[in-house]
């Protein structure tokens, strides 16, 4: 017999570290098995990425999703946007909300500025999915032709979101973080990372070649290795399912350490508890969100970011 889930508490606050501001939303059902997860998207991009992911994991525990300084409409502070950067504002966040072992979960860029923080605290458990560079094609060119050849695989709705947060994010800061994500070195990195590290790629993500993944499991203290057959670079919007089932069973150190998961079970399917009220819910909250940010209105964009959270918990909830 099944029974309904509690309702999700949804917080949206804009966080301040020095002249820095990161947003936070914060996903939270007071139920599970008590765990952190704090999710931080790649250059350009937002916690929008994580629309998917974080009600599936929101039934585990409390999620935190962030936009960093100069994304989604948050302002740049001025710093120079380097991965150590970057890694301060999410310590930031963890001192503010007391979390002493959340799980850290990267995409793309996320990943370098995770296991920066990595180097410097001791968690447990960590997820780097679609990590980025590999050093012998740190080129803005040959990372435009790979991020073109993956891009081909993915959905219009993945298209339409990396529009509206490059447009939000301006081109101008963009191509002033991208020679810092280029020059990082994840694969010097990860050495100093201690924690149990799990790394996801998608079977087309090109821009996070297999030969990447090797070096850094490699490299790395204890990591495991996973690919979902039929994903692309944005794997942890499109098969979040698959993420989040990868994600908690890393946590209870369940998983094999190396495999490929179907595309049937990974892939987001259509919500079991959605109609066309809350389809156009989704749709109008992810507009004012927009639209708020365009007018740098922060007070408009934390309400339509709590509004659109609690929407898609209504329809992507699990039954228990």
């Amino acid at each position: 017999m099944t029974s309904e889930p509690p309702p999700a508490d949804v917080d949206v606050e804009t966080f301040r570290r020095g002249r820095a501001r990161t947003r936070v939303t914060r996903v939270s059902t007071g139920a599970g098995t008590g765990r952190d997860f704090v999710l931080v998207a790649g250059i350009g991009v937002a916690s929008t990425y994580f629309e998917f992911l974080a009600p599936l994991l929101a039934a585990e525990g409390e999620v935190y999703a962030l936009d960093l300084p100069g994304f989604a409409g948050v302002p740049a502070s001025g710093d120079q946007p380097t991965a150590a950067f970057f890694a301060d504002q999410v310590e930031g966040v963890l001192d503010h909300y007391g979390l002493r072992n959340p799980v850290l979960i990267g995409h793309s860029m996320g990943t370098q500025v995770v296991t920066e923080v990595l180097t410097r605290r001791e968690l447990s458990h960590a997820v780097l999915v679609s990590p980025v560079v590999d050093e012998g094609e740190a080129r803005a060119g040959v990372q435009a032709v790979r991020f073109a050849q993956s891009t081909v695989r993915e959905s219009l709705h993945i298209a339409l979101l990396a529009v509206s947060a490059y447009l939000l994010c301006g081109f101008l800061y963009f191509f002033e973080t991208l020679p810092y994500m280029l020059r990082y070195r994840i694969s010097d990195r990860i050495v100093d990372a201690r924690s149990h590290l799990l790394l996801i790629r998608g079977e087309f993500d090109r821009p996070s070649p297999r030969r990447l993944h090797s070096r850094l499991v490699e490299r790395a203290r204890s990591a495991r290795r996973w690919e979902i057959e039929g994903a692309a670079h944005c794997v942890v919007n499109s098969h979040a399912v698959g993420v989040a089932r990868l994600t908690m069973e890393h946590v209870r150190d369940e998983l094999a350490r190396k495999g490929r998961m179907p595309a049937a079970e990974a892939a987001v399917p259509p919500a079991q508890h959605a109609d066309v009220r809350m389809v156009l819910g989704a749709a109008a909250s992810r507009l004012a969100e927009w639209i708020s940010a365009a007018r740098r209105d922060e007070t408009g964009v934390e309400r339509a970011k709590a509004r659109h959270a609690r929407v898609l918990w209504e329809a992507y909830r699990a039954r228990r």
